[in-house]
């Protein structure tokens, strides 16, 4: 009889550990088997449901029947977080359930364009965060929010600094414009501050000068030189005569030609008619660009005009005859292909 107690309870205790083995197994769930890691994207209308279908389209993990008794047992349409979650190959349903209750998020790698309108880098961020745009101008287009960090619409575009960023997909529109503003802190560090200085510009006139060699080429290697004449014109009290701030002034950055009457539109913009720098940036700066600028190259040139095979690169001069002669041959080119504006 002892011997009969003994085998049934040994038969009860191997059972109750090969139930306990199959819910462990069933709770974990066969680990995922992926060439590479895949992300799902949680809004805050998800739901459990959805949560589900969105493993199951980015991993095709073959028993999920884990992740779903806990999420009905936990709630985890209560629970749920939104962000980037990663599934990892050989992630098992409860490690993954885990990772996205507790809000285990994998940043995303964002790009800071350098765009000709703060519109138009807002529209491009919000295509790469949860945050929607109108969530995003809200504080980077409000001129109350932005005054109290020392800019004005004018100088907006210099806040900015074009780069990628690791942020977190859902991060909420105010922590991004605080990332924003800390990116321009560290950039502007005390060597840079120290060079626009020597210069005699502050940081916001040194934004303003980058956009518009920034617009006058988009070669890296002559910014520096476009730099360095136009703070040649500035130390000598010359008129910047920049077609693009003309252009910009036209509200048209797609003019290839400005005409004699074009000179003539009065805005504060049109550095043919005021002397120094425009009140602002024409575009979000570069990093080559402010660079360019805070290193200028050390030249006399003061004239500068389109080459004339289209190449986007410039003929520098020292004389106005000189720069007269590159002119014509532009001019010339200019009406070979017949364009007028």
């Amino acid at each position: 009889m002892k011997r009969i107690i003994i085998i049934a309870a040994t038969i009860l205790s191997l059972a109750v550990i090969g139930v306990a083995a199959f819910g462990h197994y069933i709770l974990k769930g066969a680990v995922v088997n992926i060439d590479e890691t895949a992300y799902i994207y949680i809004y805050p209308s998800d739901t459990a449901e959805s949560i589900i279908r969105k493993i199951e389209e980015a991993a095709n993990p073959r028993i999920m029947l884990g992740f779903k008794i806990l999420a009905k047992h936990n709630n985890l349409n209560k629970q749920k977080r939104t962000g980037r979650f990663a599934i990892y190959d050989g992630d098992d349903m409860h490690s993954l359930y885990r990772r996205i209750v507790s809000n285990q998020q994998t940043p995303v790698m964002v790009t800071i364009p350098a765009t000709r309108t703060v519109e138009q880098l807002v529209s491009t961020v919000s295509k790469q965060l949860m945050i929607d745009s109108a969530s995003i101008a809200h504080f980077a287009l409000n001129h109350l929010y932005y005054r109290r960090v020392g800019y004005s619409t004018a100088t907006l575009p210099g806040l900015f600094i074009p780069n990628t960023y690791e942020l977190y997909w859902n991060i909420a529109p105010e922590r991004f414009m605080a990332r924003m503003l800390r990116e321009h802190d560290i950039f502007w560090n005390d060597s840079r501050r120290a060079k626009a200085k020597a210069i005699g510009l502050s940081i916001e006139e040194v934004a303003t000068l980058a956009s518009i060699v920034d617009e006058e080429t988009n070669n890296d290697k002559e910014k520096p030189i476009v730099a360095g004449l136009y703070i040649n014109r500035l130390k000598r009290g010359i008129p910047l005569q920049a077609d693009p701030t003309v252009k910009y002034a036209l509200g048209d950055f797609t003019r290839k030609r400005i005409l004699k009457k074009d000179l003539e539109i009065d805005s504060p913009y049109n550095t043919y008619k005021y002397k120094g720098l425009p009140p602002g940036p024409i575009r979000i700066p570069t990093i080559q660009a402010i660079e360019s600028v805070l290193n200028h190259a050390k030249h006399n040139y003061i004239y500068m005009c389109a080459k004339e095979d289209f190449s986007g690169t410039h003929n520098f001069a020292t004389t106005l005859a000189q720069h007269n002669a590159n002119a014509q041959r532009y001019q010339q080119a200019l009406n070979k292909l017949n364009i007028k504006k």
